[in-house]
Formats: C-alpha cells, structure tokens, sequence
C-alpha cells in the first residue's frame, strides 16, 4: 500500500506543474517522457529497490499530467470559452443566495455544450433565492480555470462566475429534489442555531458545526487567525474526527453497526458541509477506516491519505490549489511523518510520565497534544505565511487550551440542532448552556491574540528570511545524526529575536519614508517622518483584507499605536476599512472630513477638519486642506502636504480638476517631491496646472489590477509622461515605499 503514497506524491505534483507552471504541449511532452522513465526506473527497480519508489513516483506523475490534460481539453476548456463573453444562460441555484455589496449572490449550476458546471452568480436582486430556483436572462461570463487570472474558486469547484448584465426572471423552485436536501437541511441547522444560541455565542456556532464563518465579526475571526486556532472555525478533519469518534462510541465499534450507520452519516455530513476539500479528505479517509473495520483489516494511515487525495484530485485536478486542501493534506501528512517523534522526545523530558495516576494522565495528554500539534504545524506553517501572511507563536497554548473543549460544543452544538428540530425551548436550554464553553474558547482566542508577539508577519522581509532559515535547519536537523531539538529551538529564537530587531529599525534609520499599501482598488498610504506614523486612508477591493495588511504592515515594524489617521472622504474605498484598522491598531487622533457617515472608533480622538489643520513636530509639517465647496465627496476630500526636512508629499484624494484649481488658487500647494495621483488615476483628476505647479518628481498610483473603473486612464498616464515624472503603480508594482 506505501506505494500509492509514491504514486500519490508524483501525482499531486503532476497536477501542481499542469495548474501553476506548464501549459498545452509541455504537459504531454512530460507525461510521456514520465511514462518513458518509468519504465526505466521500474527495470532498475529490479535489482535497486530505492528504485520501486522512483517507479511510482514517475508513474504517478505521468498518469497525473495525461489527466489533468484530458480534464482541461475535455471538460474545462468549455468553461474556459466563456471567458469575457456576454449571453443568455440558465442558471439553477444549488444553494440559498446571499447579500453582497452590490445586490445578492448565489451558488448554482449552468449547462455547456451538454454538460453541468457549477458557478457563482452576482445579481442585482433583492429577494432571496432557494435551491432548486432558476435564472434566466443576461450574464457576463468571467472563467475560473485560465492559469493567468484563476481565482480561488476553482479550486472548490467552481469554474465559471456570471454577472447579471441585464433584467433576468426568476422560476421559484418546484418541490425538493434529492439534490437540494443538504443545502436545505444546512439551512435548517443555520436557523435552529441562530434562535437557540446566545447572540454572542451563535456565529461561532455556525461557523465551528457547518462552516458558516459570515457572521463571524472582524475582531473574533483576527483572534482566531493571530491565536492560532482558526481551522476549528472552518469545517476540517478535526470536526470529522470528532463526528467518526461519537459514531464509534455509540455503535460501541460493533463493526457491521458501525459501518451501517457510519457511511451515510459521513455521506450526509459532507454534504451539509458543501464537500469542502478539507471535508472530503477526512470522509474518505474515515470511510476507509470504516471498510478496514468491516473487513477486519489493518487500516494504513498514509496510504489512506494518499487514496484521498488521488481521488479528489481525479474528481478536480484544479482542487491542488485549494488552500483548504493543501493545508487539509499538509497537516496530516506532518502528524503521520513527525508526531511520533516529537512525542517521544517530549516524553524524554517527563521521566515519570509512564504508570497510572493523575500526574502520568496530565502528561501523557500535554505531550500527545503538543505533538500532534507541532507536527501539524510543521508543514501548514509556510502555507500559512505564504497566503495568510501570519505566523502564530501561540499557536501551540491555544490549542493546548481550547482543543479539548471542541468536542463537547461539537456534541452539544449536534444535540441543540436535533432537539431544536422539534422543541425549540428546550433546544435554548441546551443553547445557553453550550453557550460557556464557545465564550472559554473566545475568550482565550482573544487573550492570548493580544499579548505581544503573539504572531509575526511576512509583510517584513526579515520575518521572511528568518522562517526561510529556521526550515533549513529544521532540514539539517532531520538529515543529522546526532539530533538536538535544544539547540534548533534556541537558533529559532535567536533568529527571531534577530528579524524582529531588523524588522523595526529599519523604518528608524530613514528620514522620511512613504508607503503606498497595494489593497486594490482603493487606497491606503503610510507616512513616517522622525519617529512618528500617519497613515492616510483605509480602503480598498475587501475591508477585512484591506485592514490586515495595513495591521500586519504596521506591527511588523513594531508599531501598534498610529499618531494619527486621517480619512481624506466617505467612499468605502477609502474608508472601508478604517474600523477594523482601528480594532487592532489604536490612533492617537482620528482626523474626519465634516459629512455624515464617517467611521469613528472609541480608539482615538475624533476631529472634524472644519478648516485647515497644520501639525507640527521636530522639522516635519502636517498640512489638512479642506473646501468650502458644496459640491460631491470626492470635491469636498482632504488634502494632504507631508512637508519633511528632505521630501514634500502630496495627497489630494479623489478630488477632480476642479477641486486641484481650487487648491492652487488658494495658493496652498508648494512644488513637491512625491505626488499620489488624484482619484486613483481616473482622466479627471490630476490635471496639467496641478503638475505644472507641484512638479513632481514621482507619482504614485493607487489602483486595483483589471478594474471596472478603467484606472488608471489613458489621458492621465499621457500627462505624467509629459511632464517627465517617474509613475509607480500598485497593480503592477504592488507596495510602493519611498525612502529619503
């Protein structure tokens, strides 16, 4: 059986090159040059067995690169067609739609050439559609699938995204197919969840039994992630090891019991939780436990893994990347290879962990915890910090803390929903008292997020080479003979006590430093002069993400506390992102524009710029312009002049032409060394007297990559290149930081 975990390893790769790397002929070419290879290998495999391993593996890459290439010609490249192409569609929702910013969205199928794809649809409806409704009408299609622009999405499944261009009809649902029952019964679950738990208790709730992390505050979801624990808040294989645990205790592991009611629960629970990858892998895995149960056989642990994933992969080679399936596969691939050893040495360290007694019991569970723990980490960490940016440091107390008390809110979160199908007072009984634990968890998660350092952040360079270091030595570690965990914990120290101290003195050692953060289409920008920080707006393409990386960006240069915030006008894309800024990092003062609608914060002094502010400190100049005109936000925006010892910024929001005039009339704008383009580059703004007058050394430009908008325009890009200045740009730069 080890050889499928072979077979597995060249097979997943095979679908990583084909979905990241290599396209059309380079695929076949290397399938059959794997096919020729293993031959090969299997020949020397004969007389070298090292060689059977290397059989496999390129076995397993062949058969991975042929599929994947038959998968794309055959099944997605019809999705793919549909790339930027405007039709009429019919489209069944497989799911309840939702709200989005714009109107509503919905899970759903399409039929192409024949054959069923499933999509998300954005519509500009306000009525709540059902499984099984159907759309008709309009739609722009965008795909999934193309290596150049592939979105998350298509790793769960869904290839095509469909944007209503035109007024589209609605056919309500005709009974309840088969098909739409999970959904449904997830929604049934959701509902019973939300009037029997406590306010404060059911997001979590919802988000810990079915993976409904929607109502999961900005704050709540951040303490989780910084914690270490926010896979309990998303449906994985350790909500599927809890359910396999309770199905074999109330079968008491009779094995044809077992089996009977084990295989359609696993089947169902999957279901109502959408088949997440994470999901799908722990089913299969246990539904293999389960056969090996009824056939009386030894179950293989890695080769069950290694099953699960060749059949997720046949079923959608695009699932490779899934970040759910590669932190899924990841984390228990590190339980199974490191685990045992690392328990065995935390063993060493308790010498009378052995016998019976309260004392060996405490040990014995603190050291299975830690290791199992350790080891999952040890594979999901640089996956973690290559797309989520954190690298938890408490990771390890918190779920030594909490992780014991997910089972009973797992049990007592199933009992609420079967009791409250049926008697909903006594299902709030049961609600109020699960309840406790849920605010333990939260209020640990909470706790241990807030103490210093409790996570470190890949927006620093210096974070980045430090964990790059510690997996070489952890590589030198395992390659070694003579092992000593002591000292690779006391390097990792020292190294990160190292990038952290590079990390905040670098912004020290410049005299005027100015970042312009990439957060999409919006704008956030970070100006640091003497020791103090500002930071002009906070908005962008999603408020959450937009205030992470201004957070991360800010903590990992050791600032938890802004000297000021200001926020130049009331569009989102401006001020989105402000409140949960200000959840995380505190503001001395929070500088607003006189409208209504603008975010405040009990984390900082609020003052409206009814006139011109000027700040001073040390040789630095903080100059707030406002308007007295009555015309739209973008012409009543906040100006900004950051005025240092060696370089004059100039911020002047989404103001137009008209709105620039008015400011030189007014004779407020000096020549500067660093202009940021008005109103992320749009034809209207930045207008030839302004760079006439400012003359600008460099521009910089605040833009999301393939905006609606058209940013930044054509006319403007002209002008700058008339006037001799040197454009950066976000979408394709990303972060800009200037340095004097």
């Amino acid at each position: 059986m080890r050889k499928l975990v072979w077979f597995s390893l060249g097979f997943g790769a095979a679908c990583c090159l084909c979905a990241y790397v290599l396209t059309g002929s380079a695929r076949i070419a290397l399938a059959v040059a794997g096919g020729v290879l293993t031959i090969f290998a299997a020949i020397a495999g004969r007389k070298y067995t090292w060689f059977r391993r290397v059989a496999a593996i390129l076995f397993g890459l062949a058969m991975g690169m042929g599929w994947f290439t038959l998968y794309d010609g055959f099944y997605l490249s019809a999705a793919g067609a549909m790339d930027g192409k405007t039709a009429n569609a019919v489209i069944r929702a497989s799911d309840y739609s939702y709200e989005t910013a714009y109107g509503i969205g919905v899970d759903g199928t399409v039929q192409l050439d024949g054959k069923p794809y499933r999509l998300r649809a954005y519509l500009d409806l306000d009525e709540t559609l059902e499984p099984g409704d159907v759309i008709s009408g309009q739609f722009r299609f965008r795909a999934t699938t193309p290596k150049e622009n592939r979105t998350y999405h298509a790793g769960n499944g869904i290839f095509l995204l469909a944007y209503q261009v035109d007024e589209v009809s609605v056919s309500p649902h005709a009974g309840a197919p088969w098909r739409d029952l999970p959904a449904r019964l997830r929604h049934r679950i959701q509902e019973i969840l939300q009037d029997c738990i406590p306010k404060d208790a059911a997001p979590f709730a919802k988000a810990l039994l079915l993976g409904d992390t929607t109502g999961l505050s900005y704050g709540v979801d951040t303490s989780l992630k910084i914690s270490g624990i926010r896979h309990v808040a998303a449906v994985s294989g350790l909500h599927v090891s809890i359910l396999f645990a309770l199905l074999t205790a109330v079968t008491f592991r009779k094995r044809f019991l077992t089996a009977l009611v084990g295989f359609p629960t696993l089947l169902l629970f999957a279901a109502v939780a959408g088949f997440t990858p994470s999901v799908s892998r722990s089913c299969i895995m246990c539904a293999l436990m389960l056969a090996a149960l009824l056939l009386n056989k030894e179950y293989d642990g890695p080769a069950a893994l290694a099953f699960a994933a060749v059949v997720m992969l046949t079923r959608n080679p695009l699932v490779i990347t899934s970040v759910g399936f590669q932190l899924s596969v990841a984390s228990v691939a590190g339980i199974y290879l490191f685990a045992p050893g690392i328990r065995k040495w935390l063993g060493s360290l308790f010498p009378d962990g052995k016998g019976k007694g309260v004392r060996p019991t405490l040990i014995c569970w603190f050291t299975a915890s830690v290791s199992v723990t350790l080891s999952a980490m040890v594979f999901t960490t640089p996956l973690s910090a290559w797309y989520f940016g954190t690298v938890s440091l408490v990771g390890v107390v918190t779920n030594l803390l909490t992780l014991w008390v997910i089972s009973f809110i797992f049990y007592g979160l199933a009992a609420v929903s079967l009791v409250g199908a049926f008697w909903t007072a006594g299902a709030m009984i049961l609600g109020k008292i699960v309840a406790w634990p849920i605010r333990y968890v939260l209020f640990m998660a909470k706790t241990l997020a807030g103490f210093p350092l409790a996570a470190v952040y890949t927006r620093s360079p210096y974070i980045t080479v430090w964990l790059a270091a510690v997996y070489a030595l952890l590589l030198v570690f395992l390659l070694s003979r003579s092992r000593r965990p002591g000292v690779l914990l006391c390097c990792a120290t020292l190294g990160l006590c190292l990038a952290l101290l590079a990390s905040w003195a670098e912004p020290m050692l410049d005299g005027t430093r100015v970042t312009v953060l990439d957060v999409g289409q919006g704008q956030c920008i970070l100006l640091q002069s003497e020791g103090r920080t500002y930071m002009v707006d906070c908005g962008g393409d999603s408020d959450t993400e937009t205030a992470d990386i201004a957070a991360e960006t800010l903590l990992s240069q050791g600032i938890s506390r802004l000297d000021g915030l200001i926020l130049t006008h009331g569009d989102r894309d401006h001020t989105g992102a402000a409140e949960n800024l200000l959840s995380r990092v505190k503001a001395d003062v929070l500088i607003l524009p006189p409208e209504e609608g603008m975010p405040t914060s009990d984390n900082a002094k609020v003052v409206y710029a009814g006139q011109d502010l000027l700040l001073t400190y040390g040789k630095t100049n903080l100059h707030i312009f406002t308007t007295d005109s009555t015309g739209s936000e973008n012409e009543n925006s906040l100006c900004v002049l950051f005025d240092t010892e060696n370089c004059d910024i100039l911020i002047t929001g989404d103001r137009s032409a008209y709105g620039e005039r008015r400011l030189l009339h007014a004779g407020k704008i000096p020549e500067v060394d660093v202009l940021i383009a008005g109103h992320h580059g749009s034809k209207n703004s930045t207008c030839e007297d302004l760079l006439a007058a400012a003359r600008p050394q460099t521009v910089c430009i605040s833009v999301g990559q393939d905006n609606l908008y058209g940013h930044p325009a054509a006319e403007t890009l002209r002008r700058l290149e008339d006037f001799g200045c040197a454009v950066y740009r976000t979408d394709r730069d990303g972060t800009i930081t200037i340095r004097r």
